[in-house]
């Protein structure tokens, strides 16, 4: 019977420290997009 109590209170306290570790950051990331070479031709008129 105490090993039994013995195992319980083992897997109380494991399950105590893991409930209480602390969580990894989570990681943050930008995506940036990038400017265009050229600028798009605009239009203007039939003749210009």
């Amino acid at each position: 019977m105490s090993k039994v109590v013995i195992t319980l209170a083992a897997f109380a306290v494991a399950a105590s420290v893991a409930g209480c570790a602390k969580k990894p950051a989570e990681e943050e990331y930008v995506v940036v997009q990038p400017e265009p070479i050229s600028v798009e031709p605009t239009y203007t008129g039939k003749y210009k």
